[in-house]
């Protein structure tokens, strides 16, 4: 692995998308967003990942058997592993017949247009084309220069920018399956069932996922639509062998849990659906996933890796923030030590406006 390179060598050496060239971006059914409430959760149970159910457990199977189900034919963890899992089955039953956990969903869909690293939102199509911004949502771009990587990734990559002449879309979620989870927990706690509380609390978390892989195939075939002809099985999920991806802030694709904020503003999660930000950005129900979608046939998951000062400074600019509070939600990403000194903001802020021309699309 090499040093980071400079962030506006970083955005020149994208290489330039042919937007008119591309399949025509698919409207969405809907824009704006919708809440989904009392999702059934016998419908969600086709979508559930349960290795990292396992892991919780820290039931690993070793090769040929690693993962589910291969896992009850390990050696060592298989008979543990087959326990714990039928122990799942009958609370999930519990849970399901008792409706003793709620999950619910809202989803949105917004104009859309890439700038630079970020994407710019709009309400409707008018909005659009008044140029009336509802949102942005702030992305970050690779800097550390490998040999074997000729392009450096950002989410503002996967929508068309606005001379492109093509009119793209987005979409925001967040969904839950955590509405109940303490109650029923603190009912096992009481009884001193520490197993049955973690397996609750284990279970939740894996509800959520699966909630936001069938949303996610809902959107793709039916609410946005841009896949209506996809037929994979499960395993083909699990693998991401679907068009589009689904970042969520926090998370490599973009490290800063603050832009949760945005989502939340955008789709009014709190009072669609109950889900709140903690003063962290942890979302509670702690059994909650959100995030973007992108449905750009290129768009990939990536990590951003480490970033230099540069990119760091023109990233709280843009985001109207100071350099210690960007510094303090990507400390985990920062490729420098120096930290605080906000002397160069002015600098940065210079070379980043001379440098927009140089902003291009990476695939």
């Amino acid at each position: 692995r090499g040093g980071a390179c400079c962030a506006a060598r970083a955005a020149s050496a994208a290489r330039a998308v042919d937007w008119r060239a591309m399949r025509p971006p698919t409207a969405p059914s809907y824009l704006g967003a919708r809440t989904f409430d009392n999702y059934d959760l016998r419908t969600l149970e086709p979508y559930i990942d349960w290795n990292p159910y396992f892991a919780t457990w820290q039931l690993r199977g070793r090769y040929p058997n690693k993962g589910y189900p291969k896992i009850f034919d390990d050696e060592r963890v298989g008979a543990e592993a087959r326990r714990v899992y039928d122990d799942a089955q009958r609370m999930l039953t519990r849970i399901v017949d008792g409706k003793l956990l709620r999950a619910c969903a809202t989803v949105g869909f917004y104009a859309a247009h890439g700038v630079g690293d970020d994407v710019e939102l709009y309400a409707s199509d008018a909005d659009r084309d008044a140029r009336r911004v509802l949102a942005t949502l702030r992305g970050l771009r690779q800097q550390t220069e490998r040999p074997d990587k000729p392009v450096y990734h950002a989410f503002g990559d996967y929508v068309a920018p606005r001379d492109s002449g093509v009119r793209d879309y987005v979409g925001l979620f967040a969904v839950s399956a955590g509405f109940g989870v303490d109650a029923l927990v603190a009912a096992y706690e009481r009884d001193h069932d520490d197993y049955n509380a973690i397996l609750v609390k284990a279970l939740a978390d894996r509800l959520a996922e699966a909630l936001a892989e069938k949303l996610h195939h809902d959107v793709r075939r039916e609410l946005w639509g841009y896949a209506r002809d996809e037929a994979l099985g499960h395993d083909d999920l699990l693998k991401v062998r679907y068009t589009g991806i689904r970042p969520a802030p926090g998370y490599p694709s973009q490290p800063d849990h603050t832009e949760k904020e945005t989502l939340w503003r955008v789709l009014d999660a709190a009072d669609a659906t109950g889900i709140t930000l903690t003063e962290s950005m942890a979302m509670v129900p702690a059994a909650s996933v959100s995030g973007i979608y992108f449905a750009n046939e290129h768009a990939k998951y990536f990590a951003v890796g480490k970033v230099a000062k540069d990119q760091v400074l023109d990233y709280a600019r843009r985001k109207g923030v100071s350099l210690a509070d960007a510094e303090r939600w990507l400390a985990p990403v920062l490729g420098y030590d120096d930290t605080g000194d906000e002397g160069a903001a002015a600098a940065a802020a210079a070379a980043a406006k001379g440098s927009q021309t140089a902003w291009a699309r990476i695939f």
